[in-house]
């Protein structure tokens, strides 16, 4: 008898709204058909590593201390996004969980974020080497070398796909087939996989459009390659996931919360080289953003004057104190002193400057690291001066909000129709887990 494999398909963007519009997807229909299907709520923030650090530790962000793609770093006194150590999650995930069930378990994960040194057999993560002379493109891997080797074959893989104003399906397109091999030759008991680039264009376009047709076929067509596998492979032999993080939903609107901070004297900055940035250390407050969500980070005595300060904006729907962020379960030591939440048809920018001449060195390249909150003016290029666009207007797609509309929810399919009987009508991210428990 073949071992059991579990294959999880994380695709970012993919949600109800979606899935309902559009029927010419046979895979993943016939998942939905033939086995389990759920709406999933999202943890809070809906946003990439929060909630994909839920979906594997059962946990929400005020447990597990993912409060989002990036928090500011209160000993280091820098925002820092996208770090991919898997120590920044407090406590066990799925690939713990089956090593103390199995010590001989083998666990693949591939892309996932804060994966970078996890306790699984099979890992890659991009990890890009910076130099005086530019990026070397690198992937992180274990077995040492497994990149390397799958590069041979398949070429490498270029982060102008995975991230950027060239980002686009030939990300996932590498992922997927890397996947494959990963699964044919190594056979692991179970394998996390993250299909990126959806998000991308959902952000570009307005994720209501009919303009999302082509990219959602070809999603389609990466699951039915994994849906082939297991049809060769044998059906009771695999169990495939098909999961997401979040849904987008239109946005028309920016705003600008360090912007309004610095009006109000309580967001400052030093000037190095004819450049502004934000002094962190004198500022009273200042907003370090991600999508629609907003962590501001207050001296203690100036939390109250902030609070007042953004209530007073329009298009922000809600400030969260301590106690508030208690009831969304975000209360951690990395979350700002408040959260701010835009309306549903706005996002926030990081941009702190008052003239565009004195704007930052990074403000018009893809920096994902230096800027205080993400940017995704990164996924677009203004072809005269081949920089970034200062034209947060070009934004058509957001996330991050609590879900309550199918626009913003997740999904969860299993190829297991025995799971009906156990996952919950009202089904969280949080609860994933279970599902996994049940079919290792």
């Amino acid at each position: 008898m073949k071992k059991k494999i579990v294959v999880v398909l994380d695709i970012a963007g993919l949600s109800p709204a979606l899935l309902e519009k559009r029927k010419n997807l046979p895979n993943i229909n016939r998942l939905r058909e033939e086995g389990t299907y759920r709406k999933m709520t999202p943890t809070f923030p809906a946003v990439t590593c929060s909630v994909q650090a839920s979906l594997l530790s059962g946990k929400p962000p005020a447990d597990h201390g993912i409060v989002g793609n990036g928090y500011f770093n209160r000993v280091t006194m820098k925002p820092e996004f996208w770090r991919q150590e898997n120590a920044l999650i407090r406590g066990p995930r799925i690939s713990d969980i089956m090593r103390e069930r199995d010590a001989n378990a083998k666990v693949g994960v591939l892309f996932w974020q804060n994966s970078k040194y996890i306790d699984a057999d099979i890992v890659i993560s991009p990890s890009p080497l910076h130099t005086d002379s530019g990026m070397i493109e690198w992937c992180y891997s274990k077995p040492t070398g497994m990149y390397e080797g799958l590069a041979e074959e398949l070429g490498e893989f270029h982060l102008k796909d995975y991230w950027g104003p060239l980002a686009g399906a030939g990300s996932s397109d590498w992922i997927t087939n890397a996947s494959l091999l990963v699964l044919k030759r190594q056979l692991p008991d179970m394998l996390l996989v993250y299909i990126p680039h959806l998000d991308y264009v959902c952000q570009r376009v307005d994720p209501n459009s009919n303009d999302l047709e082509s990219e959602l076929s070809f999603i389609d067509g990466i699951v039915g390659k994994f849906v082939n596998f297991r049809e060769e492979y044998g059906r009771d032999s695999m169990v495939l996931f098909v999961v997401s993080e979040y849904g987008l939903v239109p946005v028309n609107r920016t705003i600008y919360p360090n912007i309004l901070l610095r009006k109000h004297g309580l967001l400052r900055v030093r000037e190095i080289a004819g450049c502004e940035y934000i002094d962190f250390e004198q500022s009273d407050a200042f907003a370090v953003v991600d999508h629609q969500v907003a962590h501001i980070y207050c001296k203690k005595n100036m939390i109250e004057r902030t609070r007042d300060i953004l209530n007073s904006v329009e298009n922000i729907s809600s400030v969260l104190d301590r106690e508030k962020q208690r009831e969304l379960e975000i209360h951690h030591n990395r979350s700002g002193e408040l959260i701010a939440l835009a309306d549903r048809d706005s996002w926030f920018a990081y941009y702190y400057w008052l003239d565009e001449k004195r704007a930052p060195f990074y403000a018009d390249t893809v920096d994902i690291h230096n800027k205080p909150g993400y940017d995704p003016c990164e996924l677009f290029i203004d072809l005269d001066t081949k920089r970034i666009p200062i034209k947060p207007e070009l934004i058509k797609g957001s996330h991050g909000l609590p879900a309550n509309t199918n626009e913003q929810m997740a999904v969860m399919i299993c190829s297991d129709d025995g799971l009906d009987d156990y996952a919950p009508k009202s089904f969280d991210a949080t609860q994933f887990l279970g599902m996994l428990y049940r079919v290792i």
